[in-house]
């Protein structure tokens, strides 16, 4: 098991394939952990070095008392690389993952070589929604937001037809610490980056599931607007839609990665813990 001691917490993580080669480091959703993105690596890991970490309150990191703030979460990010020697890495994140990942790239353009940011916005929900989500959840758990979580994760087609995987989902969101939960839900109230997107000049490819209702097609197509040779990618899933639609996904992301200017994918030397 990895864990790197970063900002005062212990950051579970682990990586898969030719630590020499380009990185990739994976952000994972709101109430997931880093397996979301197990349906990724067969693609991926014999021409990239995947790194793969639990984000503040999830999974197997820590959980230090909230609220958190999406900049807190994203300085994990970067004390992880700093811990694993790596100067600049690419980054792929979904939902609250692709919140982090836009910030990166406005604040710490210097880390990061490229960005795939999925099912996200600049400003995801409402603040009021957000904090009463983590009030409810700090006073009965996690149980009733699990169920309800398959109508905003799944279209009702893929809940239909794969029950199993998206009930491992669900318990592993119901055996989640709701101070994690909730702390999250906190940084995600107050993070607004509609003002300052339009400052990200790294490549960029910006994911949408057109059946998402959580973060919508239309938030997808204002990021395009601010983010100057964006690619926007329109895929048929729900809010996970790396994982309901993963063929075309991973299609997507090896097109990206595979027409990055070669400069972008020039890594500087590291080595890995």
């Amino acid at each position: 098991m990895s864990i790197a001691h970063i900002n005062g917490i212990d950051v579970f993580y682990l990586t898969d394939g030719d630590p020499h080669k380009p990185v990739i480091i994976f952000s994972n959703s709101l109430g997931t952990d880093h397996s979301m993105w197990d349906g990724q690596l067969e693609i991926l890991r014999r021409d990239f070095y995947l790194i793969r970490y639990d984000t503040r309150g999830h999974g197997l990191t820590a959980t230090p008392k909230g609220p958190y703030t999406i900049e807190q979460l994203a300085n994990d990010v970067l004390g992880l690389l700093d811990y694993l020697s790596i100067d600049k890495a690419m980054f792929c994140g979904i939902s609250m993952g692709g919140l982090i990942g836009q910030w990166l790239a406005i604040h710490a353009p210097q880390r990061i070589e490229a960005l795939v940011i999925a099912n996200t916005a600049p400003k995801i929900g409402t603040e009021a929604a957000w904090i009463e989500r983590a009030a409810l959840v700090r006073k009965q758990g996690l149980s009733i937001i699990a169920e309800s979580a398959p109508s905003r994760w799944f279209s009702p087609e893929f809940f239909g037809l794969y029950p199993k995987a998206v009930n491992e989902l669900l318990v592993n969101l119901k055996n989640m610490n709701p101070e994690g939960y909730a702390s999250c839900c906190e940084a995600l109230a107050v993070e607004d980056l509609r003002e300052s997107i339009s400052k990200i000049t790294i490549p960029t490819l910006n994911i949408s599931g057109t059946k998402d209702p959580v973060t919508t097609l239309s938030d997808a197509q204002y990021i395009q607007s601010q983010i100057q040779h964006s690619q926007l990618s329109e895929i048929s899933a729900s809010h996970i839609s790396n994982i309901e639609a993963e063929d075309e996904f991973n299609n997507v992301l090896k097109k990206f990665f595979a027409n990055l200017p070669k400069k972008e994918l020039e890594i500087q030397n590291h080595e890995s813990n």
